[in-house]
């Protein structure tokens, strides 16, 4: 059997999100650490490759009985996000697209003036007490991103485990942070709104009920 199933929603920026593109090139004066942007629109984006592995290290953790490199991870996880192991190799069974904003209009008839924010950042020496400024910008919160994931269904005995395992995956991060300076309380992400539909193949409606069911038990607040 072989079929491709997206699953869609949205993340909603719970607080502030730095997910950094390059400042190697910034002016004197200019934000220390910006934010990545859509090459087209100039808004934040979200690479699919930062929630793709953001997910596979959350999900390490947990299934993982001791540290390892990723070829080495649990079953459960190489299955759905491949390995690149010699004489093992699996392709990724989940493919991520990047995501960028999709509420501007909103936000600007919030009274935003810019889709991003600059937060000053203090780090103060120990030994001398001396402070380091720096400026991060962030994309804002109330920020919403369109989810799109292809799931490529080939063994469809072991589908539903494989959406338990996103499941489980998209529910640590929401108790986790996307992005940098977590810590700090940047990147709390909320997902909404996540729907199973076949693009490619026929799935019973069964089996999409019961992956609608799994995902958005694991994600409800």
């Amino acid at each position: 059997m072989y079929g491709k199933i997206r699953i869609s929603g949205n993340i909603l920026v719970k607080t502030g999100m730095h997910i950094g593109g390059s400042g190697a090139f910034a002016a004197i004066g200019a934000v220390d650490s910006p934010i990545i942007r859509d090459a087209r629109t100039n808004l934040p984006m979200i690479p699919g490759s930062s929630l793709k592995g953001k997910m596979r290290s959350l999900l390490a953790k947990e299934f993982n009985e001791r540290v390892v490199e990723p070829n080495e991870d649990h079953e459960r996880i190489t299955r759905l996000f491949g390995s690149s192991k010699r004489g093992n190799i699996k392709r990724s069974r989940l493919l991520f697209s990047d995501m960028v904003l999709k509420n501007e209009e909103e936000l600007r008839d919030a009274g935003l003036q810019s889709m991003t924010e600059v937060k000053f950042e203090n780090s103060i020496s120990r030994a001398t007490a001396v402070a380091n400024p720096r400026q991060i910008e962030r994309a804002v919160r109330g920020s919403v991103f369109k989810l799109d994931l292809i799931y490529e269904l080939e063994e469809e005995q072991e589908f539903l485990e494989d959406m338990e395992t996103l499941a489980e995956a998209m529910k640590l991060l929401q108790y986790d942070y996307l992005g940098g300076n977590g810590s700090r309380g940047y990147g709390k992400i909320q997902f909404q709104d996540i729907y199973t539909d076949a693009v490619v193949g026929h799935v019973d409606n069964t089996l999409l009920e019961k992956c609608n069911a799994i995902l958005n038990e694991a994600v409800k607040e």
